[in-house]
This record gives C-alpha cells, structure tokens and sequence, in this order.
C-alpha cells in the first residue's frame, strides 16, 4: 500500500521547509511514500527553498498562480498511491496527525477521514473564522444529511477511488466544499477524528470572508442545481 499526500503550495517561505523536514521524518509505519508539492506560482523564495527537496519529494511548478483549488487538482492527477491525503504547508494542521487519520484507513476499513478541529483543539482562530466555519459546516449538514462537523478542513484522507473520475473544477479555497460535497453525493461516510489546530496571524491568512460567503453560495448552488 501507498500513501501520497499533496500539498499545494503559495508564498510559504516561512513554513515550508519545516513542514517537509517534519513529514520526511515522519514514521508512515512502513508504507511506501510519495509527497507532491504543486507550486502555484509563488513570487517570494519559496520555489528555491523547495528545489532543495526535489530529490525527495515530486515538484510541481505552476508558471503563475492559478489558486488553491487549483494546486489540488494538479496533485490528485499527479497521484500514484493507494491513499491520498491533503497538507497545507503553513503549519496551522500539524503534520504529525496523519498517520493516525491513514490508520483508520489501513485498520478500521473507513474510506474517508477527516480531521476535525471543532473535536479536537483550536488556538489562534478568530471569531469571523470560527463562525464561518461553524456556518458553512451548518449548511452541509443540513443540505447534504450529513453528521460531519468540520467541513472546511483542510486535513482530508481518503481512498484514491472515492474520488476517482471525479472531475473537480474549483480553482480556489471552493475546493473544500467541492471534494466534501462529491465524497457524500457518492454515498461516502466521513469519519471524523479530533486534531490541533494552530491559527497563524490575521495578516498571514490568504482565506478572506469574500471566500467564506463564495463556498456557501457553492454549497447551495451544487444542492439544487
């Protein structure tokens, strides 16, 4: 069995290579591992902090940013393993959660798992995040019958073929909703177990409100259109 985990990647010079020094060390329990990092076109040093890696992780450089939503699908076409898992590289979702969400994948049979920080432990996000988060998660539960309690996640783990032929078209933060939204239209269950969740300063954040009202109108247009 493999594992790849994607990472999209926009302006991290600050975060990304502990992010990768973290996952190279991590202990996959013997699984075979691909990381894939998609480049969306970052203008700072992040492109030559990464080429450092390129013999231990697969690279992937957009020539300009083209968003979030994007970077993701430019890794699941890139994807080689059995189980596919997703990793911001700004370090606010702590790397050292995925073996225990790829576990309940190996051991227990789920399909798909997320890592929730509303069970989990949160530090540092604001209230308009927060009751963002709460609101969009309200909205998919209610339109999609689903118990889920943190849709906006962005620690996902799933089986390669819950998405496979699946085309998503999102190119930015939309992304989220897109892929939940496709699991359970397809009759998947989403596991959920806590995680710790670390938000970084106001001024660091790339997700706005403008993005938060755009997935919600997303959420509802893809329910009844």
């Amino acid at each position: 069995m493999k594992i790849s985990i994607i990472i999209p990647v926009y302006n991290e010079e600050i975060t990304v290579s502990a992010l990768l020094d973290m996952l190279l060390s991590i202990d996959f329990e013997g699984l075979e591992t691909e990381i894939i990092v998609v480049d969306d076109g970052s203008s700072d040093d992040t492109p030559h902090i990464l080429d450092s890696f390129s013999k231990r992780v697969t690279l992937i450089h957009h020539p300009r940013n083209m968003g979030k939503g994007s970077a993701v699908r430019t890794g699941l076409k890139n994807v080689t393993g059995d189980i596919i898992a997703i990793q911001d590289a700004d370090l606010e979702y702590d790397p050292a959660n995925l073996p225990k969400l790829i576990r309940l994948i190996r051991e227990e049979g789920n399909d798909v798992v997320y890592g929730s920080r509303f069970l989990g432990n949160i530090e540092g996000m604001s209230f308009s995040h927060y009751f963002g988060n709460k609101l969009l998660t309200f909205i998919t539960r209610l339109l999609y019958n689903s118990s889920i309690t943190d849709m906006e996640t962005c620690s996902k783990v799933f089986k390669r073929e819950v998405l496979q032929g699946v085309e998503l078209k999102s190119n930015n933060f939309e992304i989220e909703p897109e892929i939940t939204i496709n699991i359970l239209k397809r009759g998947y269950r989403i596991h959920e177990i806590p995680i710790s969740y670390t938000g970084r300063s106001k001024e660091h954040k790339k997700i706005s409100w403008k993005d938060g009202i755009t997935s919600m109108i997303y959420l509802i247009k893809c329910r009844f259109w």
